[in-house]
């Protein structure tokens, strides 16, 4: 083909396939960019396609005006096949009526849309129709093509509408338009078109050009709002795979009472009880058993261009997670046919990684191998199958570090969950709650005690006026489960506090843990205060409540730090985001990288992790209470002010505001590596935010006029956070300056916060005795009887493996962190990738080239900082260097990486 296209750089989607197991041939891709600096706008080409095409990116100045006489415009589509190149079943031509069409040269109906009204009536401008004919297949595309004469006075062309004259669904990649004056113009599109048999509404689609909605052209502004209404859908009946609707609901069916009545689980969000986010609506049937719960049957829809592509479907399969269970936990409790059997030696729990364990021949053992090819190292063919998982980063450098205090206290700053450690502020430590139900409120950590841990440093009114005391401190918010999760068996529960004294190396020290069991069963309420010490029997004690604590924190970091401050929250802002901003929104195309896959991954997260008797209920100590405990969270912890890194830090008293210090804040511990490689990430963020924002909204008048904006930020707080939605701490949004802390904060927590959580996981919890999900013993000292002080006298490091997650537990567990700490080969990183849009204006382009070689510098002083021997939290012999916010990362488990969205 003769064809005049724009260059490959700027024109093609690679974009990917996804195949339903429920709709047999359908598929999904969604674009994947190419790098920043391939983005070439003055290039172009005659020849139409070319391999590895990056998204289409081309002149928006194409008019058909200027000229007195008809012009003819050729319009080139491109829909991508499906996985194995059957062009025929992926555009119905296995259906004899669409061989029919197909020959007919009727297959796509198109559209041409001026951006102008009709200069003579004042009304829309007719638009010109014409349908599309297939003219070949390459590079995995089928290609379509169409001639239009336009009259010299229809005007600039600002949208395409497009009906699918096929029986199936199709994914469109882009049309481009040639022959017009001022060059060709392109329409990204990365999008499923549905055929006009089960929707006959015509898709819209904008070319690439940012509008304000009072900048819309004339000929647009009913087609804008038109879009938008499409996606809010109205709010009623089941929602369809093939939907693409939007729409709010609360966290009902996390449960499934109408199989068991144990697994009724109550409704998060719309209550007092159990405040929390909202999630995509599905519209599924209530329970048949409970009303107020929705059926787990079917699909869990996410509206359609939500889901996975074909590259990451690859690397995780769209259930994955159920395939990890499916394949693999019936096998081992058939071979472990006790399932709450623990590890009867330490030795045992090594040979995961280096033997491998022996299960039963796999029901299914080439779906194992597909959907975890990296971690299950080896399946034998001889009667017993052998599993053997990938050895974690942090037992592979030093598989005894586990032991060390100096590596429990390290990980606080720089293992997976840095969000919890907070200054001390007020002495002595005390409890919140009533002590009619959870009995004395004070602390058995004593002024004596803690000087006696810091061994003559400073007394404890020094150490707090210096600010050298932190704690974790989960005490309050798990305490009120304390008493209904022990009458689960095989699981125990404290409320907890761990204390640690900051050292002159900036190293932490730590000083104590206090375990509490309120009054209950008739027993007063237990406390009592673990130290390290070098006596057998404490030095033994304090192992076990490392253990117990370690519990607590895996849990709060899966439940908090993780699920609801990432996944959970961020829900809202993509449901707002499609509601109320328009794709030509300039605020919907800076937005748009941030989104990516989220609604996919939360939806098979409540399929299989976070639901009644999920990994989560069976695998961490809050059990069947786990996401009521996120919801207690949420009420009392959550909010959006808070969420921005520095405002985290102030608020958590590990920073103090400092205007002639770096980024402005001066941290109090100096080495804190989560912070100060963050804290430059924010900077540099920030700045891209900014420089975008400031480019569209010049001044305060522009963002108040803005009708879209407003309601985009009144919907997040009053429809996806509603149950928050009095708070006075809520942000408004009256300048620019607002708006650039509020889409920064979004940004951040869809990629910085999510990573520094989630992608070392593997790293540091896959060897599971350096963070245990769930502590399944009482400890030793808790109402002991004679036989179990003495077993615990006699061989403790059999109880410590009782204590610790059973093999069915920890396997699991393992298994899934793999999943969730991989990256695929479609990963989009942060800076690395430009949107089409942002290159389409100059100044845009270049703040964000400036963003990416800022972040580019980010890797060399993260890569200096873990070589610098004064830096104790960041390296040493045998320890995990901190990288889980360097920018840019290789597929696999890396430990590293920035993805601009929560993408798993």
């Amino acid at each position: 083909m003769a064809t005049q296209i724009i260059s490959s750089s700027r024109l093609s989607f690679c974009c990917y396939i996804y195949k339903h197991k429920h709709l047999k041939g359908t598929l999904l891709q969604l674009p994947l960019k190419l790098p920043m600096a391939t983005q070439n706008p003055e290039m172009l080409q005659t020849q139409f396609h070319q391999p590895h095409l990056g998204r289409t990116s081309l002149p928006h100045e194409a008019v058909a005006a200027g000229t007195n006489s008809s012009i003819s415009v050729k319009a080139t589509v491109t829909v991508k096949l499906t996985d194995g190149g059957c062009s025929s079943c992926l555009l119905g031509l296995c259906n004899p009526l669409d061989n029919i069409s197909d020959l007919l040269g009727k297959s796509l109906l198109l559209e041409l849309v001026s951006a102008e009204l009709d200069p003579q009536t004042g009304l829309e401008t007719r638009s010109i129709s014409r349908y599309a004919h297939r003219v070949g297949q390459e590079d995995g595309d089928v290609i379509y093509e169409s001639e239009f004469v336009i009259p010299g006075d229809f005007g600039e062309i600002g949208a395409v509408l497009v009906q699918n004259e096929y029986r199936s669904e199709m994914f469109l990649k882009y049309i481009v338009l040639n022959g017009l004056p001022n060059g060709p113009i392109a329409f990204n599109c990365g999008s499923w078109v549905q055929s006009k048999f089960d929707d006959p509404e015509k898709r819209i689609f904008f070319s690439n050009k940012s509008y304000l909605p009072s900048q819309t052209p004339r000929g647009l502004k009913d087609l804008r709002e038109k879009e938008l209404a499409n996606l809010r859908g109205n709010g009623e009946g089941e929602r369809k795979t093939s939907d693409r609707i939007y729409d709010y609901d609360v966290y009902n069916d996390l449960g499934n009472p109408d199989s068991k009545s144990e697994l009724g689980r109550p409704v998060l969000g719309g209550n007092e009880n159990y405040p929390y986010p909202r999630r995509c609506r599905t519209g599924r049937p209530p329970c048949q058993t409970d009303p107020l719960s929705e059926t787990r049957s079917g699909s869990f829809y996410v509206p359609r261009d939500e889901e996975f592509s074909e590259v990451k479907e690859a690397s995780f399969i769209t259930k994955t997670v159920d395939s990890v269970l499916h394949a693999l936990k019936p096998s081992l409790e058939t071979s472990l046919l006790d399932s709450n059997l623990g590890f009867p030696l330490f030795s045992d729990i090594d040979q995961l990684y280096y033997q491998g364990i022996n299960i039963p021949k796999l029901k299914n053992p080439g779906l194992l191998q597909r959907i975890l090819p990296r971690l299950v190292k080896a399946v034998s063919d001889a009667k017993d199958r052998l599993l053997k998982f990938e050895t974690p980063a942090m037992f592979l450098k030093d598989k005894f570090s586990w032991l060390r205090d100096e590596e429990f206290s390290r990980q606080t700053l720089a293992g997976v969950n840095p969000y919890s450690i907070k200054l001390v502020m007020e002495w002595p430590l005390k409890s919140a709650l009533d002590p009619d139900v959870y009995g004395p409120p004070e602390s058995a950590i004593t002024k004596e005690l803690v000087e006696r841990g810091i061994k003559g440093f400073m007394t404890v009114d020094e150490a707090l006026e210096q600010k050298k005391l932190f704690i974790i401190d989960y005490h309050d918010l798990l305490l009120p489960y304390v008493s209904k999760v022990r009458q689960i068996e095989g699981t125990t529960l404290y409320g907890s506090r761990a204390l640690f004294f900051l050292t002159p190396d900036c190293t932490l020290k730590p000083l104590a843990i206090e375990l509490t069991r309120p009054p209950m069963d008739g027993k007063p309420q237990w406390k009592q205060v673990f130290t390290p010490g070098l006596e057998a029997t404490d030095h033994w004690l304090w192992r076990f409540a490392k253990t117990h604590f370690l519990a607590h924190d895996s849990g709060y970091h899966e439940l908090v730090s993780h699920w609801l401050r990432t996944h959970c929250a961020t829900e809202p802002y993509v449901i707002a985001t499609n509601r109320q901003l328009s794709v030509m929104h300039p605020i919907y195309k800076l937005l748009h990288p941030h989104l990516r896959y989220t609604m996919q991954i939360n939806a098979l997260a409540r399929e299989v992790l976070i639901n009644a008797d999920g990994i989560i209920e069976t695998s961490f100590s809050t059990r069947k209470y786990s996401m009521e405990l996120s919801s207690a969270a949420y009420d009392q912890q959550w909010r959006f002010d808070r969420e921005a890194l520095p405002a985290d830090l102030i608020n958590r008293g590990i920073a103090v505001e400092d205007p002639s210090a770096s980024h402005g804040l001066k941290l109090l511990i100096e080495d804190y590596p989560f912070a100060n490689d963050g804290l430059i990430l924010w900077d540099a963020l920030k700045q891209w935010v900014a420089d975008y924002v400031n480019y569209y909204y010049k001044d305060a008048s522009m963002v108040q006029s803005d009708p879209e904006l407003q309601a985009w930020w009144t919907e997040i707080r009053t429809k996806g956070h509603e149950d928050k939605k009095d708070e006075p701490w809520w942000p408004v949004l009256q300048t620019p300056e607002d708006l650039i802390g509020i889409i920064a904060t979004i940004a951040w927590v869809a990629s910085a916060h999510h990573s520094a959580v989630n992608f070392g996981q593997y790293a540091f919890a896959a060897y599971f005795p350096n963070r245990p999900t769930i502590a399944r013993t009482n400890m030793p000292s808790e109402d002991p009887t004679r036989e179990g002080w003495k077993r615990f006298l006699d061989n403790p490091d059999f109880e410590l493996l009782v204590c610790f997650p059973s093999q069915v537990q920890a396997t699991k567990v393992i298994a899934i962190l793999d999943v969730l700490s991989n990256h695929s080969p479609d990963e989009e990183y942060i800076g690395e990738y430009m949107e089409p849009a942002w290159g389409e204006e100059p100044d845009i382009k270049e703040a964000f080239e400036r963003f990416s070689a800022r972040l580019k510098e980010l890797e060399v002083i993260i890569d200096a900082r873990n070589a610098d021997n004064s830096l104790k939290n960041r390296g040493g012999v045998g320890v995990v260097p901190y990288e889980l916010l360097k920018p840019f990362s290789e597929a696999g488990v890396t430990g590293k990486g920035v993805p601009y969205s929560i993408s798993i």
